[in-house]
């Protein structure tokens, strides 16, 4: 008589009977179960390719419904513990993420865990294939950066327990443990700011918008700003594009190139290199902040308080936001509760942001 699996699934006989000693299923018993070849599996967990995606599917199927992982993964389940953790970031171009990352493995390195690392470069297949990578490596738990992610990647980290939270990011409402800010209210704050200064005007010049939900928000924050004022934001006032410090002068070389009447005298801009690109922009111009329009950044990197003029932006605790994710992981592998943190945002006002100019 066939065995029923937790699932309610019928097991193969053959496949029980073929079970080691500690009772683990085998490389031999997925290929089995999922009607293909062992190198087939081997090639979709090692991600080498030449595998279509509907026998994938069954592959990633059948190892869920055995409870199997590939090597590493599977001697940690053996040994109960590798010491391994896992940090998905977009980039390590921009500093805040590198200071997460820091924060990270500031906390685990107190327990003897190794950070394994991957970047994405905001491609949501390219995070699903660093997570399965690891998880092959058998990690412990792992922090992602933001939620723009396949649902595969939750999906798969719960099939096999492995404990995850969001970082960057917070949603009262969302599936996930988060440690991280709301982008709409912090950016919704910097408009406040620049209304109590007298300015009416306003433009953006933000990064991609693509898979970053993050900076999906922030412009949002700034429309709801601006709108409940009783103004607008024309879509002629919004740059996206890269998120260095090139576009950031092109684009306020745009955003200029206009009479003084019809310029906005605000400049909100979506990280710190943009708006260090907008000073530069700016300077090629004959024109500064904030004689001539107001500027501000976001995240605070550690050359914008030593601009001349110092640079108003929000400051973000980027390394607390690693360390305490850090700590949120240790303690669900102890056995505890899950919870999400916010690391509020703080608004430095400085020398680029004044009056709205005659």
């Amino acid at each position: 008589m066939a065995k029923t699996s937790s699932e309610g699934m019928k097991e193969d006989p053959e496949i029980r009977r073929g079970r080691g000693a500690n009772g683990r299923a085998r490389l031999e018993d997925v290929a089995r179960s999922a009607g293909v070849s062992t190198a087939s599996v081997s090639r979709v967990f090692s991600d080498k390719g030449n595998v279509s995606e509907e026998i994938a599917s069954r592959v990633r199927a059948a190892a869920r419904e055995l409870k199997w992982a590939p090597h590493a993964a599977g001697r940690a389940l053996a040994s109960s513990r590798t010491n391994i953790a896992g940090a998905i970031i977009p980039t390590l171009d921009v500093e805040v993420f590198a200071r997460q990352v820091s924060g990270l493995q500031s906390v685990f390195i107190k327990q003897n865990m190794t950070v394994f690392l991957g970047c994405s470069n905001y491609d949501p297949a390219s995070s699903l294939s660093h997570a399965r990578a690891m998880l092959a490596r058998g990690v412990e738990a792992l922090a992602i950066a933001g939620e723009d992610h396949p649902s595969e990647l939750f999906e798969e980290l719960a099939d096999r327990d492995v404990p995850y939270v969001i970082t960057y990011a917070y949603r009262p409402d969302g599936p996930h443990h988060y440690v991280g800010f709301d982008h709409a209210k912090a950016f919704y704050q910097i408009v406040e700011h620049l209304f109590r200064l007298g300015h009416r005007r306003f433009a953006v010049i933000l990064q991609p918008m693509t898979n970053n939900s993050r900076v999906q928000a922030r412009l949002a924050g700034i429309r709801a700003a601006v709108s409940d004022h009783g103004l607008c934001l024309p879509d002629d006032n919004v740059c996206v594009g890269s998120y260095d410090i090139g576009f950031g002068a092109a684009s306020l070389a745009r955003l200029m190139d206009r009479s003084r009447k019809e310029r906005p005298t605000a400049v909100v801009c979506g990280n710190d290199n943009l708006a260090i690109g907008a000073l530069a922009g700016a300077a090629e111009l004959g024109l500064s902040a904030p004689h001539d329009f107001s500027l501000t950044g976001f995240d605070d990197l550690s050359i914008s308080s030593l601009l001349r003029p110092h640079l108003t932006t929000m400051k973000v605790d980027n390394f607390a936001i690693g360390s305490l994710a850090a700590e949120q992981l240790l303690a669900i592998l102890k056995g505890g509760t899950g919870h999400s943190i916010t690391v509020s945002p703080t608004l430095m006002i400085r020398d680029t942001t004044g009056s709205p100019p005659d």
